[in-house]
């Protein structure tokens, strides 16, 4: 009997060792996804260090020539998008954008328009009219063009990164994914799925 009881507690016990080793595995593996998550943003950290954060798109939106080779953060929807022979001019209605670099929904809230110009040679039915965006982009002037019955001066960015927002990004919870040279490949924090691109020039 006593052989067959510690027969027992042997196994039982090889059990329990089983059944931590799998709890640690499984701490384990979540602890590196949440890592894996946090470390996804919408703006690049290799870019984030290069922002001119002091300037807004209030004061490019005055004065384009002044700003001319600073980076900022501009949110936004897409208008239109237009392939030209220098890549793709990406016309923007700007939207302000929060502390996780998100565009608002509410439309009442922009400050005029923009154009940002892509060196990539993208298809533009990839980026469909409506498709809330965020880049980083370089002010490198203005574009006069003509709004309905009027002649409207375009700020203009070179366009750094860029991240697309899926329909419906503004509802909880989010979860992130970017692409691209600076973004990497992830899943991020929290219920959105989205996409980006970059250039490191």
């Amino acid at each position: 009997m006593m052989g067959f009881e510690g027969d027992a507690r042997l196994r039982y016990s090889g059990g329990m060792r089983i059944k931590r080793i799998g709890r640690t595995v499984l701490l384990w593996w979540i602890g590196v996804t949440m890592l894996g998550c946090a470390s996804q943003t919408v703006v690049p950290e290799a870019l984030e260090a290069q922002l001119d954060k002091d300037v807004t798109f209030a004061q490019v939106l005055a004065a384009p020539e002044s700003f001319v080779g600073k980076r900022i953060v501009v949110g936004g929807e897409v208008l239109k998008a237009k392939r030209t022979n220098a890549g793709m001019v990406i016309e923007v209605l700007q939207l302000p954008v929060n502390a996780e670099y998100e565009p608002t929904v509410v439309r009442t809230e922009s400050q005029g328009r923009f154009f940002a110009l892509t060196q990539e040679a993208l298809d533009p039915a990839t980026i469909r009219e409506g498709t809330a965006v965020t880049l980083v982009g370089e002010v490198t002037g203005f574009r006069m063009d003509r709004l309905d019955e009027v002649e409207y001066r375009y700020p203009t960015f070179g366009v750094k990164h860029l991240y697309l927002w899926p329909t419906g990004y503004g509802a909880e919870p989010r979860s992130g994914f970017s692409v691209g040279v600076f973004g990497g490949m992830g899943v991020g924090s929290g219920g959105r799925i989205g996409g980006g691109f970059g250039r490191g020039y």
